[in-house]
């Protein structure tokens, strides 16, 4: 089931986010995988990219050399038959780990893993249960509502290829990754 939501607020939302939207680890390897910039079907690295994402790196210099030649080791040392088949996919996630790192953590601005809170949704910290969450009321003990339909509009439900993946330009790649 795809669904495609878009909040109408898109100007000025109640999410208080930075102009530059910061990733989790996490999300940020899911959606390398979903992209195809690191391999899918490569075992453990989903696993093996979060926890050297989320190590400590004393500068952006030094991550650039350790994250993505600590991947590669991974795969030599514990998977050597593998790495021999699929040493280009290797190669390609240790750069996409790489990217993710870039885009999201600034050692020299004491900015990591979590440091801006993306507020969209509620998976990773509070989101909309910051606001909706039964205890912000007014002086007649109005509360925000709890119903998920209020903020979003849904724009695609249900269905195998919604027109807003072509209006986004994206119908293509996700159509590419879906026959793989």
């Amino acid at each position: 089931m795809i669904k495609v939501w878009l909040n109408l607020a898109f100007l000025v939302d109640c999410h208080n986010r930075p102009t530059h939207s910061f990733e989790s680890a996490s999300r940020g390897v899911d959606g390398a995988m979903v992209l195809g910039e690191i391999a899918a079907g490569l075992p453990f690295i989903k696993k093996k990219a979060v926890e050297l994402l989320i190590a400590t790196y004393q500068s952006s210099e030094e991550a650039a050399d350790r994250l993505p030649s600590s991947l590669v080791s991974f795969y030599q040392q514990s998977h050597a038959d593998l790495y021999t088949k699929r040493s280009q996919d290797i190669q390609q996630a240790a750069q996409a780990v790489l990217a993710i790192y870039k885009r999201n953590v600034f050692p020299d601005l004491k900015v990591t893993w979590g440091t801006y809170p993306n507020n969209l949704g509620h998976t990773e910290f509070p989101g909309c249960f910051r606001c909706h969450d039964g205890s912000h009321v007014t002086r007649a003990a109005d509360s925000i509502t709890q119903d998920c339909n209020v903020c979003p509009e849904p724009l695609a439900m249900d269905e195998a290829s919604p027109e807003i993946l072509r209006t986004l330009g994206l119908e293509e790649r996700i159509s590419k990754l879906q026959k793989k």
